[in-house]
């Protein structure tokens, strides 16, 4: 009992200051582990929680953008099909659209089906000719050169942009018909963006389901002095002071067949390779989407070529006319000045039936 209350006695004398440093001295070493770890959780978790909201908020933005595109393009596809044609066989589907102007409302010709087509050329091939031939036909809306303006084929998005007015009937041109539309189109020269855009435009082509009608010129030759006399004619102004491509009038024609070319024999071999390789490569860069392929020289002889197009477009027969007054009628020895130069070099090539033509 002494021991233990010596023992406590000499707990209790110990120095009050000495008790009160130990004191202090443990307060200060367990606040540090008692609070601040606990400030750090919360923090922690405060910064969680707000990284977590603002996920989350991004994700409903994204879903909201993606959901709000799919019903975009929901609401296009209905505003493209709001009617039904069940005797539509299902491979022509793809072709079969019922575009929805912005411009203007279609009204009783809403549930008209339209067709998507392109005319490909190359110039001088009597594309203006025959697409006024297809103009001629009350249904058949075809637009012209619309690529003619640099700026509209100035990269794949301009085109793209360009096709979509186009075949959504907003494109205003004199090829606007009174009757309902049932086939919409352009004339395309495969010099005018088309062979260097070649791949994005074939898909464009077949996602859009538009068919193509290829229109060549068998003689190169022939092509050759068109091209040779309109070029002279752009400087010379032969009509009036007027340049014109197409006339209307025989006597117009007459005047302007009067120009004979002199042929620069030296390059016209690479000239008409060039020419035949740019109609070749046209024919296998598109030659996966539905096309017809037509020759000039065909069409001039042989005007059921034409009753051809119009089953392709799947659209009714009529008898189709233009106005165009053709310019070089004569023999092609009449309309080329050095003829004997020009046939001396083709004799023994690959080119040489091309001196036979007429017209």
């Amino acid at each position: 009992m002494e021991g233990v209350g010596r023992e406590h006695d000499s707990s209790v004398a110990l120095p009050v200051e000495d008790f009160g440093a130990a004191k202090d001295t443990t307060s200060v070493s367990t606040k540090p582990t008692r609070r601040y770890p606990l400030a750090s959780w919360v923090a922690i978790l405060a910064l969680a929680t707000l990284v977590g909201v603002y996920i989350f908020s991004l994700s409903l933005k994204q879903n909201g953008m993606l959901f709000g595109l799919r019903q975009t393009n929901m609401i296009e596809k209905e505003r493209e099909q709001p009617c039904h044609h069940p005797g539509v066989p299902e491979t022509e589907i793809p072709y079969v659209h019922f575009p929805t102007p912005n411009t203007y409302s279609r009204k009783e010709c809403a549930c008209t089906p339209v067709r998507f087509f392109a005319i490909l050329s190359m110039q001088r091939s009597g594309s203006g000719w025959f697409e006024t031939l297809l103009n001629s036909h009350e249904n058949i809306s075809s637009n012209g050169e619309i690529f003619s303006v640099k700026d509209r084929r100035s990269n794949v998005t301009a085109i793209t942009q360009t096709l979509n007015k186009l075949y959504n009937l907003d494109w205003v041109s004199s090829a606007a018909k009174n009757e309902c539309t049932a086939a919409v189109g352009l004339k395309w020269m495969l010099n005018q963006g088309l062979m260097k855009h070649h791949q994005e435009i074939a898909e464009y082509f077949n996602r859009r389901g538009v068919s193509l009608i290829f229109l060549l010129r068998r003689n190169l030759l022939q092509r050759y002095v068109s091209i040779l006399a309109n070029d002279y004619d752009r400087n010379t102004k032969q009509l009036n002071g007027t340049h014109k491509a197409h006339v209307h009038h025989r006597g117009q024609a007459d005047v302007l067949a009067q120009y004979k070319p002199t042929i620069d024999t030296k390059s016209l071999i690479a000239e008409l390779k060039r020419s035949d390789k740019l109609a070749a490569d046209g024919l296998v860069s598109f030659k996966k989407i539905r096309s017809i392929v037509l020759y000039y020289e065909d069409v001039v002889s042989n005007r059921t070529k034409l009753t051809d197009v119009l089953d392709f477009l799947k659209l009714p027969k009529m008898k189709l006319s233009s106005r165009h007054v053709k310019i070089h009628t004569k023999r092609l020895r009449d309309h080329i000045d050095n003829w004997t130069d020009v046939s001396n070099t083709l004799n023994g090539t690959q080119y040489q039936s091309f001196l036979n033509g007429r017209r």
